[in-house]
């Protein structure tokens, strides 16, 4: 049966909000209920079904390439196709046939993480976006769109800029202007295959334009964005660093003259830039959250570990500082939420427990009548030297304490403190999924050396160029550390005896 004649027959649910009660049930509540019920109306359509592919755009203005959601590799935008239509930022061919592919119930490769979770018998993102307010009340518009006619998203993430003052270690120079000056100056890192490489770059179509550079797609933005702010549900900034580029602030002054209070609009920041920008910011927020020109106002702030683990993972980060920024947004912004983004790697499993617990002081703090500190902990999958799979099964304990902790601050009905102050069942979950990919093919990826070469190549690398001590900062991975030094060395001795 198509996925029209199911229309037709109204083989799906309408969107249901929550009821106002329903709103404070304990943990298995309404975003996993939700999911669930979403997996069910999917499933009436195709088994691969996913409303984002329809709903969600991420665009990277600055190389010109778009994409879903943040899982799937982002793809070229085709000028030809932009010239044609502004709404090719979204709805290029490419996208479309993958459209194609899960109304006929196939599953689009570029899609393999939430296959991967679903067949480790979790629900994956696919259900939990499907679910959300912005998605799943438009499934008669998305089939009634299908494969081949545009539609408008509900959510759209962007990225104008490049410029960036920090240098994390798994970013890029198309992304972070710091990482691009560095490797203009000292050339790609000596992985086994040259790292964050500007030929690479180059041959990838991935060099950004400058803020200062005529860009087509900050171009046909500007030309999309009229048409389609009135049909938005959540709208998002990102970098780079947002905070750094006018854009933002052009987004933020149009809000403030067009207000729309069925919208939500985010910031994602590290939010360590100089006091002034910090400064700006916080008063466009302030304007308005606490003038409802928008149903909500977040900031999403990229964090993964605590003090000086924190700030190697993500150089040039001033953690202190950063924290206290952050309870300033939360205590100058009255109505904002704040959302942790906490990249699951091989680095930050150590200092991660600590960082959970800032989090929970953070929300006894300032999450009085609604919650507004909240996280996530996506695992990282590239570069693979770097992630979780790569990290020797004594380390998992280190995950599995910081579950235990969670799990002992539950979020229950009986007091408005565990009901705001406490972890969700599906925060805990998320967590327990990111450990279990992890275990999933870890001895193939115990058994590829490569990683572990270019494992100790990168940070040795990085502690050569930024003066920087791996072993200082991470003492639990010292025998880790020397054993892919070994193995990096044992080649090069081989060589030199013949």
């Amino acid at each position: 049966m198509s996925f029209k004649s199911k229309l037709s027959q109204n083989q799906y649910l309408p969107y249901v909000p929550p009821k106002r009660q329903d709103i404070f049930r304990p943990v298995h509540s309404v975003y996993m209920t939700g999911a669930e019920n979403a997996k069910t109306q999917l499933d009436a359509i195709s088994p691969s079904m996913c409303l984002a592919k329809w709903l969600q755009v991420s665009l990277q203005l600055t190389t010109g390439r778009t994409q879903s959601c943040y899982h799937p590799p982002a793809h070229k935008i085709p000028l030809n196709e932009l010239e044609e239509n502004v709404s090719a930022l979204h709805n290029t061919k490419f996208k479309k046939h993958q459209r194609s592919l899960m109304l006929a119930g196939q599953r689009p490769k570029e899609c393999e993480t939430c296959w991967k979770m679903e067949d480790l018998g979790h629900l994956s993102d696919r259900h939990y976006r499907s679910s959300e307010e912005w998605s799943l009340p438009f499934i008669k518009e998305v089939l009634d769109a299908g494969a081949e006619q545009a539609i408008v998203p509900k959510y759209i993430e962007v990225n104008f800029n490049h410029a960036c003052q920090l240098k994390c270690s798994y970013c890029s120079p198309h992304i972070s202007s710091s990482w691009y000056e560095e490797i203009k100056k000292y050339g790609a890192y000596p992985t086994l295959q040259p790292h964050n490489s500007l030929l690479w770059l180059q041959q990838q179509e991935l060099i950004p334009y400058k803020q200062s550079d005529d860009n087509p797609y900050a171009a046909a933005f500007w030309r999309w964005w009229p048409t389609i702010y009135s049909s938005l549900r959540v709208f998002r900034m990102t970098g780079g660093e947002p905070l750094m580029d006018i854009n933002t602030y052009k987004v933020l002054d149009y809000i403030l003259q067009h207000p729309k209070r069925d919208l939500k609009i985010s910031v994602t920041s590290n939010f360590s830039v100089q006091p002034e920008l910090i400064d700006k910011f916080i008063l466009r927020a302030k304007q308005i959250s606490d003038g409802k020109f928008v149903e909500r106002f977040t900031l999403f702030v990229s964090c993964d570990s605590v003090g000086s683990q924190a700030e190697y993972i993500r150089y040039g980060l001033e953690y202190k500082k950063f924290i206290e920024n952050v309870d300033r947004f939360l205590t100058e912004v009255s109505s904002g939420v704040v959302n942790f983004i906490i990249t699951m790697t091989n680095l930050n499993v150590f200092g991660l427990s600590n960082l959970i617990e800032e989090l929970l002081k953070l929300r006894k703090k300032h999450s009085r009548y609604f919650q507004r500190v909240w996280f996530d902990t996506p695992p990282l999958h590239f570069p693979d030297w770097q992630s979780l799979k790569n990290l020797p099964p004594e380390f998992d304990s280190y995950i599995e304490s910081t579950i235990t902790l969670m799990k002992a601050h539950r979020m229950t009905m009986q007091t408005t403190s565990t009901r705001l102050h406490g972890f969700h069942d599906y925060e805990v979950l998320r967590l327990q999924r990111v450990l279990d990919w992890a275990k999933d093919g870890r001895d193939e990826a115990q058994k590829d050396i490569k990683n572990k070469i270019n494992f100790y190549r990168f940070f040795h690398e990085h502690d050569l160029r930024r003066q920087t001590h791996f072993v200082d900062v991470f003492p639990q991975l010292e025998t880790f550390w020397h054993e892919c030094r070994d193995l990096d060395v044992q080649p090069k001795k081989m060589e030199s005896n013949n």
